[in-house]
């Protein structure tokens, strides 16, 4: 694994970005240290032969440390005012999420384009050959990345993400047409609604993107299944490179 900074954000490298055919960029949540999904890289190149080879596996670590808040380790990619988070999941209000801005995703969202556009000018990485993705906020983060890049990537990949600013990634995504996307969700999620994933997988395939849409029986987590799915999205991506 290496360790690199980007622009304004370090991150861990799994695989040669050197000789990459797929550049795979996972966020990790609300409160997860910058480590957190570097374990799902690598047992997704478990799982494939190929993939190790192939693949490069990014982790971007979220700039704002959470150690006064009482998190040691943990870090975030925006202030989430989770009181208001569980007010909305007790009134069961979800336009009061789905149709919201958090404070600071705009100027996050400016950072990550930003560690994107180095990194690719570093390894010579076209848009084109990028998958974004994420778990939780790092979904949320991703979605709304996706949505602002001036081309169409590789995929979009969200594990128990969310809807947020419905009417501006409703105008957006329509630009992103045929987009393959990956999305799980826990029904019975107790931190992020299913029925508002529900909602963004609506609002993805109403604008033509093409949507894989993975709900299982459990809660605000990455299940094993949900990776198998995840190879099949991965291997399809680097089909269509072989062929193009």
């Amino acid at each position: 694994m290496q360790v690199h900074t980007f622009g304004p954000l370090n991150c861990r490298i799994v695989g040669n970005p050197e000789s990459a055919r797929l550049t795979v960029f996972f966020c990790h949540g609300y409160g997860a240290p910058g480590t957190d999904l570097v374990a799902l890289g690598e047992e997704l190149a478990r799982l494939r032969d190929d993939f190790r080879e192939k693949i490069a596996f990014v982790f971007p670590e979220a700039p704002t440390s959470l150690d006064a808040e009482g998190i040691p380790g943990g870090r975030a990619w925006w202030p989430i005012n989770m009181a208001k988070l569980q007010q909305i999941l007790q009134t069961r209000e979800l336009e009061k999420l789905t149709k919201a801005e958090p404070p600071g995703m705009v100027d996050m969202r400016k950072q990550f384009i930003a560690f994107l556009d180095e990194y690719r000018e570093r390894y010579g990485v076209a848009i084109k050959d990028c998958i974004l993705g994420g778990f939780s906020q790092g979904a949320m983060l991703t979605t709304e990345v996706t949505m602002h890049l001036p081309e169409t990537p590789a995929g979009l990949c969200l594990y128990s993400g969310t809807l947020l600013v419905s009417e501006q990634w409703q105008e957006l995504a329509k630009q992103k047409a045929g987009l393959p996307v990956f999305q799980s969700h826990g029904t019975v999620d107790p931190v992020l609604p299913f029925e508002a994933a529900e909602q963004l997988r609506d609002l993805l395939e109403n604008a033509g993107l093409d949507v894989t849409f993975f709900p299982f029986p459990g809660p605000h987590t990455i299940p094993m299944p949900a990776l198998s799915a995840t190879v099949n999205m991965l291997a399809a991506c680097l089909a269509a490179r072989t062929e193009s």
